[in-house]
């Protein structure tokens, strides 16, 4: 099992910047992939970016060059830097692990949620 502790949420102007970390409860660098998922009211869970075990990364569209995903293996923690925040990027934000299991599937796992509010 693996456990991820998400922090860095809060409430922040339109045109600033929060960094949010996810720690996980072992090694990252055996996770097939780590990413940052958001989920605004009525509206579905959609991926913010991603980093695999290679460090290639993918973003969406919307966050393109302003948003940055990054990671530390000797801490197990990824981060991902967000600035130029605007207001439609006010969603509970979700860190996510994809570990390979033993059977050779692909299992994710979920952080609790950290809330990112951005005002205008």
């Amino acid at each position: 099992q693996v456990q991820l502790v998400e922090s860095g949420g809060g409430l922040v102007q339109a045109g600033g910047s929060l960094r949010l970390s996810c720690t996980a409860s072992r090694n990252i660098y055996t996770f097939n992939s780590m990413g940052w998922y958001r989920q605004a009211p009525g509206k579905q869970r959609e991926l913010v970016a991603a980093i695999t075990s290679g460090s290639r990364t993918n973003y969406a569209d919307s966050v393109k060059g302003r948003f940055t995903i990054s990671r530390d293996n000797a801490a197990n923690t990824v981060w991902l830097q967000m600035n130029s925040l605007k207001p439609e990027d006010t969603a509970v934000y979700y860190c996510n692990a994809n570990v390979e299991s033993r059977f050779g599937l692909g299992i994710n796992y979920w952080g609790q949620g950290t809330q990112v509010t951005v005002s205008s």
